[in-house]
């Protein structure tokens, strides 16, 4: 697997989501005094029609249809082929109770669905394993990252995805699922799952990749012209890369549990595929720590070429200041009121002292320039 590299068309978000920044319409505070596993959504989306698909295959056939209902799910529970469950716009607290029935999920882990500021992590319920991960995506035309949360349970024969809102990057996963491409029909729901969470690593790439350049941008405006905007720029990079640490960190945890859990959902050969994409994740936040760190570098050679422009401001405002002190120190002298003050009577007073005060700037400025003060 080769990255990153550029986007493709077909695995851009094909809807706009919401900035990272924006602040969740539905608080935790609408849950407070309200029992464990209630299914309340906590999340930054006004409510919309839920979406279900399914896609049903092995490896000699491909079903795939629009389901209206979740009890519509029970037959494929357990039948032989592997099943892929996506539901869209997760905010409807009742088809989540309808999953509880029809499908035998546990309430707390609904209840984490729901609620779709979730740290990243694994939940083995003996039957059906729990995944939540963030993914992310470049906003090429705000320059900012989006986030949506993916929550898998992944079942013996069945995967379901809860994702926030209609529509995802894994158009690409279904076309080689309908085109019996690569081992995507070949192995189990564990490898579907393990493809789903690739293709989020994925994206994590193409997003440091796109910070990468913001960065290479910025640090050339330090040098050239560092401004108040670029400071703006700085801190808008670092907070960032603090967001998207804080997202990808969780999930090398949560790969590590996937891989070493002691259970017959995770099959021997995807446990290989498993610990590529932890090596892929590791090198995720080996990127995000250098990018840190040139942040941090960026911002005192800011602070340092302010100081710098500064420091050589005060310095030629010094050097105006010396070179006119003693002038003005003789226009002073000359300058006072006493009736008897010989050198005003001298016919060549002015001059004489006009050609001295000329002489001494001429000497000041030489012995400033001997002493490479200018």
């Amino acid at each position: 697997m080769t990255h990153p590299g550029p986007i493709p068309d077909a695995m851009k978000p094909n809807r706009p989501v919401p900035a990272v920044r924006r602040k969740t319409s539905h608080s935790r505070a609408a849950k407070a005094g309200l029992p464990p596993g209630s299914l309340v959504y906590v999340g930054n989306r006004p409510p919309h029609p839920t979406h279900m698909s399914l896609l049903d295959y092995d490896e000699h056939h491909v079903e795939e249809r629009d389901l209206d209902r979740v009890e519509e799910c029970l037959p494929f529970k357990d039948k032989a082929t592997v099943t892929w469950i996506n539901v869209d716009e997760i905010g409807d607290a009742e088809l989540m109770a309808s999953f509880g029935r029809v499908m035998g999920f546990h309430p707390l882990m609904l209840e984490d669905i729901l609620n779709t500021d979730q740290r990243p992590k694994v939940e083995d319920h003996g039957d059906y394993l729990y995944v939540v991960l963030k993914m992310l995506a470049w906003n090429a035309e705000r320059g900012d990252i989006d986030v949506e949360q993916l929550s898998l349970v992944v079942g013996a024969n069945y995967v379901v995805s809860f994702g926030e809102r209609k529509g995802d990057y894994f158009d690409p996963l279904r076309a080689r699922i309908r085109e019996a491409v690569g081992r995507a029909r070949k192995l189990g729901a564990d490898f579907l799952a393990y493809s789903l969470l690739d293709m989020v690593v994925d994206h994590y790439f193409i997003v440091l990749e796109r910070l990468g350049e913001k960065l290479e941008q910025t640090e050339d405006a330090v040098m050239a012209n560092p401004g108040p905007d670029v400071l703006a720029q700085i801190h808008r990079l670092k907070r960032d890369l603090i967001f998207v640490r804080k997202a990808v960190w969780p999930l090398r945890e949560a790969i590590t549990t996937l891989r070493h859990l002691n259970t017959p959902l995770i099959a021997k050969p995807t446990g290989i595929f498993l610990r590529d994409l932890n090596d892929h994740v590791v090198q995720v936040i080996e990127g995000i720590e250098t990018y840190q760190n040139l942040v941090a570098s960026m911002l005192d050679t800011y602070l340092s070429t302010v100081s710098n422009r500064t420091n050589a401001v005060m310095r030629v405002l010094a050097v105006f200041s010396a070179v006119f002190m003693p002038l003005t120190f003789i226009t002073g002298i000359f300058g006072m009121n006493f009736r008897d003050m010989p050198p005003l009577e001298w016919g060549w007073g002015f001059a004489a002292t006009l050609g001295a005060m000329l002489i001494m700037g001429v000497a000041m400025v030489l012995y400033f320039r001997s002493r490479r003060w200018i």
